[in-house]
């Protein structure tokens, strides 16, 4: 059950999927490769459509990456955002390209002729634009008001890049406003959802390796989606993006707001057990992503003392026992097998589950 009551926010289409106005919340990713090279931008982004993305972006630095994002669109199968920095031909070229969206902030794009042009660009081709700001680039002026980097700060600089997009009659857009630090980011989030409707991408930028960063995104990012706030989200994570949509799946599934494949839950084991569950429990989590499993519970429990209740709740389960442990459905003990059979028998009583 979903206990969270979303902020209702404008509807933009981004290729075929929508944003905002309660879409389902998407899940994005950004390639670590050159663009340039298009065989392997492709490859990745084939891999992180299977993993579960639905929405990528690509760096444009240059014009060779601009004009090769032709190329990677026809041979993939998820809207493509361009990252523009600087350059507003490099936005218009990825617009002629064939970009889905791009992603800008209109104060480092040069005057307002310049952002004018880009504008033009984009309301020709009905695209949206994201207006990005991040910490790191806020305007000095707006550290200076507010003596540092503050969540009123970020809010300000993001409408005021909005409002350049508006002057030229345009309203298809998406807000980012990301730092590395969360509660900043909270609470910039917070804030700017009282003064505005536009749908809201999410994230904590820049949070770091796997370890560090997955904590600082899971908990930055429940506390603004908690409250009902954004419509799309990124992980940002130095290392595969593929990690990035494992965790944003799970961030989504653990706040109830989407239903993403299988859940495992685990014991953190204790003098009781009597198997290796730590083992056995990277073994089922490996075991089930490469299986055609829809949304299940499945729980890995380290002895038979406690494990049938407390996997009660889980669609079918394991429970350790002395060089033995017993298969669960419900709660219900069908089946005891020896320890080193547990995980083969599980993958029959999931297969048979699903039909397979």
């Amino acid at each position: 059950m979903n206990l969270i009551e979303r902020k209702k926010t404008r509807q933009v289409q981004v290729g075929h999927v929508l944003i905002g106005n309660l879409s389902p919340i998407t899940i994005q990713s950004m390639t670590n490769t050159k663009t340039e090279d298009v065989r392997s931008t492709v490859q990745q982004i084939l891999e992180l459509e299977q993993a579960g993305c639905e929405i990528i972006r690509c760096a444009v630095p240059t014009m060779e990456a601009a004009e090769s994002l032709r190329k990677i669109k026809e041979q993939i199968h998820i809207p493509l955002v361009a990252d523009i920095h600087f350059d507003y031909k490099l936005a218009i070229a990825s617009i002629e390209a064939g970009a889905d969206k791009i992603r800008i902030n209109p104060g480092n794009i040069g005057s307002k002729d310049r952002v004018a042009e880009v504008v033009k660009a984009a309301k020709e081709r009905n695209i949206p634009i994201r207006v990005g700001v991040n910490s790191g680039s806020l305007e000095r002026e707006l550290v200076e008001k507010y003596q540092g980097v503050t969540p009123d700060g970020m809010v300000e600089s993001a409408l005021k890049q909005v409002a350049l997009i508006e002057e030229q009659g345009y309203s298809n857009l998406v807000i980012s406003i990301k730092t590395s630090d969360v509660l900043t980011c909270v609470r910039a989030h917070e804030l700017i959802t009282q003064q505005t409707d536009y749908p809201l991408h999410v994230g904590i930028t820049e949070a770091g390796t796997l370890y560090r960063g997955n904590i600082k995104s899971a908990m930055g990012l429940s506390m603004i989606l908690g409250q009902g706030i954004g419509d799309t989200i990124r992980v940002s994570l130095t290392g595969s993006p593929i990690e990035e949509i494992r965790t944003a799946k799970v961030i989504l599934s653990t706040l109830g707001i989407r239903e993403s494949g299988v859940e495992i839950v685990s014991c953190p084991t204790c003098g009781r057990t009597q198997i290796d569950l730590i083992r056995l429990a990277n073994q089922v989590e490996e075991m089930v992503s490469v299986l055609p499993l829809g949304n299940m519970k499945i729980a890995v429990m380290g002895c038979a003392v406690n494990g049938p209740g407390e996997a009660k709740e889980a669609d079918i389960g394991i429970a350790g026992g002395r060089g033995e442990g017993l298969i669960m459905k419900k709660g219900q003990i069908i089946r005891k097998v020896p320890e080193d059979h547990l995980l083969e028998a599980l993958r029959e009583e999931l297969l048979n589950m699903t039909g397979e």
